[in-house]
């Protein structure tokens, strides 16, 4: 692991974010316990213009106000009523555009992939949920990400979205979700 990812990492445009968060660490600390995951899979949400984000044609709602913050900032939110989703603002503040970490490889102790290998398993593993929203990953002294791994382009995969056919054919069918070829960790939709 590195040094912590700073406030001019996430506000690099989204896309490259995404493929950037690739191989870095993600730290969440409780107590004097460190959880350590290593991002092997991300999806990216490009604001108003994307009929899958939350912020679809500009909409604000209390779920999505930190997809406004500045990059760097936590985007977490429940699906199906039992899943946190744990999303990073990318850009500028206003500016809503993120990335949703969708898998990591645990690093301590090594857990079975299919512990790490989706958005909601990963918050689970992490200890993430409500309490984290609208955190800032640069000053937190309890979540933040660090440098880690270079992936070369070769080993980024380019994929479409997972679970976005209501955004229709256009948005559904980009390529906007990357992952790290041959990672046993990257979730099952391949």
């Amino acid at each position: 692991m590195g040094k912590r990812l700073l406030r001019k990492f996430y506000q690099q445009p989204t896309l490259k974010v995404a493929q950037k968060l690739l191989g870095k660490y993600l730290i969440h600390k409780i107590g004097k316990k460190k959880i350590i995951g290593k991002i092997v899979e991300t999806e990216a949400y490009i604001g108003p213009k994307d009929k899958a984000s939350h912020s679809y044609l500009g909409k604000v709602t209390a779920r999505n106000l930190a997809e406004y913050m500045v990059g760097g900032h936590v985007y977490i939110y429940l699906v199906y009523g039992m899943y946190w989703q744990l999303n990073i603002s990318t850009g500028r503040s206003g500016q809503p555009e993120c990335v949703l970490i969708r898998a990591i490889e645990s690093i301590n102790p090594k857990k079975e992939i299919n512990a790490t290998n989706g958005p909601g398993k990963l918050c689970r593993y992490l200890k993430l949920n409500k309490r984290h929203y609208g955190l800032d990953l640069v000053k937190s002294k309890e979540v933040w990400l660090e440098e880690g791994t270079r992936v070369p382009k070769s080993k980024i995969v380019a994929a479409k979205r997972i679970g976005i056919d209501y955004a229709g054919k256009f948005w559904a069918n980009r390529k906007w979700r990357f992952y790290i070829k041959n990672n046993p960790y990257v979730s099952r939709f391949n």
